[in-house]
């Protein structure tokens, strides 16, 4: 089946596609020229992701998914969360947002935190939510040079490397994306769109 990824981010979209069984066909906002980024207004992941599937799947009429994710930190009350791409303001980069958080964290003892995606489905005009959660620890400075994001500050539980010393694979095996990404799969299986 062909299926719709309504995102213009290119990092997204590698480790998506790097996940999706041969069965279905990826596509991307620009693969349809759309080049304009959808406002994410929503004040919850669930809403975001939502309000990006449904303007690409009301242009399109084509089975479509979109996603959004959030760190959340215990001791900064579950923030940056759904603000986590913009935290350190609109005009800010990721190493904003990363200078935000540990400045922040500076004197916190507790470092636990999470990610979590969830991922809105909208295909024949029903709608569905699928949400992966990884926890771990905020670290004190940035690690690694792979990845996107938060992902040099972040530990998954368990693990000895940030997500941005992982390898694309090794991080894909365990991340909050690919749980997300493995539900919708297995519902889309389920329900037998992939033939």
């Amino acid at each position: 089946m062909t299926i719709l990824f309504a995102t213009n981010n290119d990092h997204k979209l590698r480790e998506i596609r790097s996940m999706t069984p041969p069965a279905i066909t990826l596509r991307s906002l620009a693969d349809i020229d759309y080049p304009h980024d959808i406002p994410e207004t929503g004040n919850t992941l669930e809403e975001n992701a939502m309000i990006k599937a449904r303007t690409i799947y009301n242009i399109t009429n084509m089975p479509t998914f979109a996603d959004d994710t959030g760190l959340e930190i215990e001791c900064l009350n579950g923030e940056p969360g759904v603000r986590s791409a913009r935290y350190a303001g609109e005009n800010k980069n990721m190493d904003d947002n990363i200078r935000k958080v540990l400045g922040l964290m500076e004197k916190e003892t507790n470092r636990n935190a999470r990610f979590r995606t969830v991922i809105a489905l909208i295909i024949n005009d029903e709608e569905f939510l699928f949400e992966g959660i990884i926890a771990g620890t905020i670290i004190s400075g940035k690690r690694g040079a792979s990845g996107f994001g938060y992902d040099p500050v972040f530990i998954p539980h368990g693990r000895t490397l940030t997500f941005a010393e992982m390898s694309p694979s090794e991080k894909n095996s365990i991340s909050h994306r690919s749980e997300a990404l493995s539900k919708l799969v297995a519902f889309l299986s389920s329900r037998s769109h992939i033939q």
